[in-house]
């Protein structure tokens, strides 16, 4: 598992330099600083191992496990694992430190990730995820973003507030229509903070 800070020496005609840096006022030290922004493809949720994995790991913590992200990165930037966890009095640094060292063991021992990977415990913030068809009934009324795998009616982004919930598919009601998105479909969904 690779940290979150990248650090490179670049020497004149070493791997290490980025493009353009042979030229000679690049030839002493360079540092390179990145702070987890890849070009990504889509995120998916998770498989059911890796979910299953940190559950076992944060329920027996106290925390409520609301949701696992796993996602490749391009290039030769591995994959993002970003476990969000959540309990009544919130989140601390602390509480996604204790679990990231915990869960981190877990995988380690595990191995369900082949190749390198960055982990990520958060506090699921006030752009809260929605994961599973419980979410959504939870948050009925509230507003949300959802982002769809494929187009439908010709888009693949809506917003609205969250209404019924059917077999299958949730209501979302946009600028007085009501349009029915398949759980199936979903790529992502967030609620949108109201202030």
């Amino acid at each position: 598992m690779r940290g979150f800070f990248n650090f490179a020496w670049c020497i004149r005609g070493r791997p290490a330099c980025p493009r353009g840096a042979e030229a000679d006022w690049a030839a002493g030290p360079f540092f390179v600083f990145t702070f987890g922004i890849k070009i990504r493809r889509p995120m998916q949720h998770a498989d059911t191992r890796l979910t299953r994995l940190a559950r076992e790991v944060v329920e027996p913590m106290g925390y409520e496990l609301v949701g696992v992200d796993f996602f490749q990165r391009g290039g030769r930037g591995g994959a993002l694992l970003r476990v969000y966890i959540d309990r009544e009095q919130g989140i601390t640094l602390d509480d996604c430190a204790a679990v990231s060292h915990q869960l981190s063991g877990a995988l380690d021992v595990e191995d369900p990730i082949g190749g390198e990977y960055d982990l990520e415990v958060s506090s699921p913030g006030l752009d809260r995820p929605l994961f599973t068809p419980e979410h959504f009934a939870r948050f009925r009324g509230h507003r949300v973003k959802i982002r769809l795998v494929a187009k439908q009616d010709g888009r693949r982004s809506f917003e609205g507030i969250i209404g019924e919930l059917q077999e299958g598919s949730v209501s979302l009601e946009i600028d007085g229509t009501v349009v029915e998105l398949p759980f199936a479909a979903v790529e992502s969904a967030r609620l949108v903070p109201e202030f």
